[in-house]
């Protein structure tokens, strides 16, 4: 019988914020929350694990209401995060907040326990900190539901709830694929505005002269890079084959000698 893989999405900023340095973020999802998930049993999952063009709203909101837990990063009181968070504790569902010791405590949820980690990424201190978060992760999975760590406990009021189906008519169907289409031909057209005429949106992409094709291989030489997951207007996104997100740089001294395709020659 197959045991099925408990999920922790974890909510936290994404993009580079004030008064931390480029990809501090990404260091601590890396170094402290990925580690202490997969040590507590956890699958963990960013929003940008999964680098696609299609990557909508509305997947994130599943994930936020449908994972197993949450962790929620809550240094530099991003209000994506706020957000975010907001929406899984109005269906009073299991999250764990943690921040970092440079952030204050967010007043409106005080009372909520949270976990501090040292922003410093130092390796002393790395290692404690997933021991804590790992620990912590547990403890609040397990929990009753009426130990949920959630404002809506604090206040005693009733959570938001899902209808068990929704059912949509055929002209809200085609409608919404209609709406997801245009959708994506926006993101092709924002991230790339070089495309030739000639090039199908989501497949192929022109950039200094050179057209990219998504999901080939892409080779430096006899050397295989990765895996091509997305093109925007200055650089080509790859994934390794080690799952890794790497960024590769129009401007590279070898970016003119990258070829697209499932061999090098």
């Amino acid at each position: 019988m197959t045991t099925k893989i408990k999920t922790c999405f974890v909510i936290m900023p994404i993009s580079d914020q004030e008064g931390y340095e480029k990809g501090h973020f990404r260091r601590v999802y890396d170094h402290i929350i990925k580690p202490a998930c997969e040590n507590a049993g956890f699958e963990p999952i960013r929003a940008d694990d999964e680098v696609k063009t299609n990557y909508i709203v509305l997947d994130i909101i599943t994930k936020i209401l449908e994972s197993d837990i949450v962790i929620c990063d809550l240094s530099a009181k991003n209000p994506n995060v706020l957000y975010e968070l907001g929406l899984r504790q109005a269906f009073n569902k299991k999250a764990l907040l943690i921040k970092d010791l440079k952030t204050d405590r967010i007043f409106d949820i005080q009372g909520l326990r949270t976990i501090d980690y040292n922003e410093s990424l130092r390796v002393d201190s790395v290692q404690k900190d997933i021991v804590s978060v790992s620990k912590s992760l547990k403890e609040t999975h397990e929990a009753k539901d009426e130990e949920v760590n959630s404002i809506i406990q604090l206040l005693a009021i009733k959570p938001a709830t899902l209808s068990e189906s929704v059912n949509l008519s055929n002209e809200t169907s085609v409608i919404l694929r209609a709406i997801k289409e245009i959708q994506n031909r926006i993101t092709s057209i924002e991230r790339n505005g070089n495309h030739h005429d000639d090039i199908p949106l989501n497949e192929q992409f022109l950039i200094k002269s050179k057209i990219f094709t998504i999901n080939n291989t892409i080779w430096h030489g006899d050397k295989q890079l990765g895996i091509l997951k997305d093109v925007q207007p200055d650089k080509l996104i790859l994934k390794t084959n080690n799952n890794e997100v790497i960024s590769i740089s129009k401007d590279a001294d070898f970016f003119d000698e990258l070829v697209s395709d499932d061999l090098p020659f």
